[in-house]
């Protein structure tokens, strides 16, 4: 890790501190940013797209989220089979 100087104002209650207002400060790596890990469902017998998006989003509307992500498995929002994996973003 590298270390960095960084100089501090003086304060009036720092009498006699010894540090000529310079203090060593380890700074902390910055984390990448991470793409978070991609949830899936297993489609069951009664599943639609709006019911998906109902029980993960708590809105039926938001279905067109779960289809976009799985536009390489589904071609039509009406059409997923019993065991299909579906991303869900």
């Amino acid at each position: 890790m590298e270390l960095k100087e960084i100089r501090i104002a003086a304060s009036p209650y720092s009498e006699g501190s010894g540090n000529n207002g310079t203090q060593q400060v380890e700074e902390a790596p910055v984390p990448a940013a991470e793409t978070p890990p991609a949830r899936t469902h297993t489609v069951k017998s009664g599943d639609t797209l709006s019911k998906i998006a109902k029980s993960y989003y708590g809105n039926a509307s938001l279905f067109p989220k779960i289809f976009d992500a799985n536009r390489d498995k589904l071609s039509d929002a009406d059409q997923i089979r019993t065991g299909q994996v579906l991303v869900i973003p």
